[in-house]
């Protein structure tokens, strides 16, 4: 057995991982001449003089229409942003619950908050996805909307959801931020709800810097949006293509505008990377299979499995780590950073890591009430491990994450 790097061996790997926050971005100079075209112009506010379809954020959202198959889209500042703009468009009374899952991003609750509602988290199951028994039990007479999660890129069950829902009439958007591109049977993620809100910040699958956009088919939900998000004076009209004219009951008078329009620089980067993020998503796919069936057959850890074939970006791999000991998945994580591979785990009690829901302290005041509240979720959480898989991987960079993690599962106690 080899001597763990955090106990003073040799590491795997002493190369940088390479993740978006050490300049690992997925870019061509076509992207690059696009955004420095945008500038040269000096025309960055979307609504100037041009045709609306002139305009980089008119084409980055008719372009987003093509890829979604969808009859509404629209960019805007962050994917933050896009899902408090689709739960305002929804219309729901003020103060309204709405159940998100328990792993999520704390933008997820942030939004709900922001669009005037309450977040109620629901449970998460042993593969780290939406627990279904547990929204069923959850979705009471006062529930205003659900949210799924495509969390760390793997597809929610919508189909699931929605067979609850729908019956009871109560509207899914789906937080598809971590998971652009990426599909459920068949259909892309964000497509399967009443709206889809999306990021192209930087570690997605489009990287702008800061950005986002929502798609939708419902007319009244995207003109509710459209003005909410700072398309004022009129300018909601241009969204709209003749015959398919706003609807008549929404004005923007009517609500207040919230200033988070996409830019123009930001949109013509967009619209040039959107050309090749189907060869992106297929690139992260093809690294997470090579990683995941090198894992195959480890039994002191279970890898994430997708609800259905192939419903998950491939950004990122995740494992449980069975091993019973506190704070196991904190230790491994450690020492595959040790070894030269980026890893962290969800729940580390040292780093506070920002996806264990009991850290959201404007949730959950005290931690482990939120844990009490939460018991799966907080021990699927504690014990899960994360590793970004960026779409510049090379075969090399896949097994050196093999080795890694089998070396330090090799040096777990036994």
């Amino acid at each position: 057995m080899e001597t763990l790097a955090i106990d003073g061996g040799v590491p795997v790997r002493t190369a940088g991982w390479p993740t978006y926050d050490r300049g690992d971005v997925f870019i061509s100079g076509a992207d690059e001449q696009a955004g420095i075209d945008a500038i040269r112009r000096r025309l960055y506010f979307r609504y100037d003089h041009r045709p609306f379809g002139e305009t980089e954020a008119g084409r980055f959202e008719a372009a987003l229409c093509a890829y979604f198959g969808t009859k509404h889209a629209l960019g805007c500042t962050s994917g933050t942003t896009a899902i408090t703009l689709a739960l305002l468009g929804l219309g729901l009374p003020p103060g309204s619950k709405v159940l998100c899952p328990a792993f999520t991003f704390a933008a997820t609750p942030s939004a709900i908050r922001l669009a005037g509602h309450e977040p109620v988290l629901v449970e998460c199951d042993a593969d780290l996805n939406l627990d279904i028994a547990d929204l069923a039990g959850k979705l009471t007479e006062d529930i205003g909307a659900v949210v799924v999660v495509h969390m760390r890129g793997f597809a929610s069950d919508v189909d699931a959801v929605r067979a609850l829902t729908d019956p009871r009439g109560i509207p899914v958007v789906e937080d598809a931020v971590p998971a652009l591109g990426a599909r459920l049977r068949g259909r892309l993620l964000g497509t399967l709800g009443a709206a889809g809100a999306f990021s192209t910040q930087s570690d997605k699958s489009i990287n702008t810097g800061e950005g986002g956009f929502l798609i939708t088919d419902a007319a009244a939900l995207f003109a509710r949006a459209t003005v909410h998000c700072g398309a004022y004076e009129g300018r909601m009209d241009r969204h709209f293509d003749t015959p398919d004219a706003p609807p008549g009951h929404v004005s923007d008078l009517d609500y207040p505008i919230f200033g988070w329009r996409l830019d123009e620089i930001r949109a013509a980067l967009a619209t040039s990377m959107l050309t090749r993020l189907d060869e992106r998503v297929a690139r992260h796919q093809r690294n997470h299979a090579v990683v995941a069936a090198g894992l195959a057959g480890e039994s002191r850890i279970a890898v994430r499995k997708p609800v259905a074939p192939g419903a998950l970006l491939g950004e990122s791999l995740m494992f449980r780590v069975l091993d019973p000991g506190p704070a196991a998945g904190a230790r491994f994580a450690r020492a595959l950073c040790a070894e030269g591979v980026s890893a962290r785990n969800i729940g580390d009690p040292v780093d506070h890591n920002v996806r264990a829901f009991w850290n959201w302290r404007f949730c959950f005041p005290d931690p482990a009430a939120a844990k009490r509240a939460l018991p799966r979720s907080a021990r699927f959480l504690e014990q899960a491990v994360d590793i970004p898989l960026s779409a510049n991987l090379t075969h090399a960079d896949c097994a050196d994450v093999v080795r890694a993690v089998r070396k330090v599962i090799a040096g777990l106690p036994r």
